[in-house]
């Protein structure tokens, strides 16, 4: 008879619906180890823009896999992958249960599904790509992706450069396509998933709770924050961590690209634009059991009783 596999949670739903509270609370009654899922939560020095736990709450709740980088490193799916696969390993071997909180559902879907086996990008190809580019516009790079990648070049539109540099880099790496390498499936976890996810009851619901915390984060202190990376000179607009939803806005206000009316109008509107995104990834996720976000009791009891079995 085979041992059934270690058990892992996971947290999920979207920004601003109450995963940290939760994933607190039942770090106060069962031995967990709780794991990032967030893709901003990685940066040193973005706190309040991201509504990080705060030093005292990460004191008393440890979380894994935050504040692991600055904001001018990057990181890859395949990275996060490592570092969680990592964590899990370690807090099975303590005895206690890996639970995973985010709303970073590329993560997640790595995670659970194992990464196709697509190359890391060389910087002297997409630079050449670029130069060509350049000299004789997208078009003609897209031109070139539909004779050895059909299927891309129909699904990736001519005026879309990142998408379309990273489908021939593909390409000119491996001699393999985009299309074809994709749909190599990558490892499976190895571990029992349970899966949960949390929402306020309706889209109203959730909209109000956004709103009112991007007005909590800039009454705490978000235009110094983002002016502070702004004045160490070594970052820009058009990296990773700056491209998170509210970065990427204070970031272009306090350049004198928009009125500080725009920037609180655009930051809510990007932060509501991700959720939506979020909850869209989550409704066609398959085994998810719903949490409401206003019922903080029954959710609770709910996700108790995977410890109680």
């Amino acid at each position: 008879m085979t041992s059934p596999k270690p058990k892992i949670i996971s947290l999920m739903g979207p920004t601003a619906a109450g995963k940290t509270a939760l994933a607190m609370a039942l770090y106060d009654q069962y031995p967990i180890d709780i794991i990032s899922v967030d893709s901003a939560l990685i940066y040193r020095g973005m706190d309040i823009g991201t509504a990080k736990p705060t030093p005292a709450e990460l004191a008393a709740y440890p979380h894994k896999l935050i504040d692991i980088l600055d904001p001018a490193q990057s990181y890859s799916v395949a990275n996060f992958r490592h570092n969680a696969l990592h964590e899990i390993v370690q807090s099975i071997a303590r005895g206690r249960t890996p639970l995973l909180v985010g709303g970073t559902m590329l993560y997640f879907k790595a995670l659970l599904e194992g990464l196709s086996p697509l190359p890391t990008a060389d910087y002297t190809i997409r630079q050449q790509i670029e130069s060509d580019a350049g000299q004789h516009g997208w078009q003609t790079i897209h031109a070139r992706l539909a004779q050895v990648d059909p299927v891309s070049a129909a699904r990736i539109h001519p005026n879309d450069p990142q998408r379309l540099s990273r489908a021939l880099e593909v390409y000119l790496i491996t001699g393999q396509s985009l299309t074809e390498l994709t749909q190599i499936q990558g490892e499976k976890l190895p571990y029992d998933m349970v899966q949960f996810a949390i929402a306020p009851q309706t889209r109203e619901q959730l909209h109000a709770r956004i709103e009112l915390r991007f007005k909590l984060m800039l009454e705490q202190g978000f235009e110094a924050e983002v002016a502070q990376l702004i004045a160490r000179g070594d970052l820009d607009a058009n990296m990773p961590s700056i491209r998170c939803v509210g970065y990427r806005q204070m970031w272009a206000y306090l350049s004198g690209d928009i009125s500080y009316d725009e920037m609180v109008f655009k930051g809510i509107c990007a932060t509501r634009q991700l959720a939506k995104r979020q909850m869209t990834w989550l409704r066609g996720w398959p085994e998810v059991t719903w949490l409401n976000s206003d019922t903080f009791n029954d959710s609770l009891t709910i996700v108790s009783g995977q410890f109680k079995e």
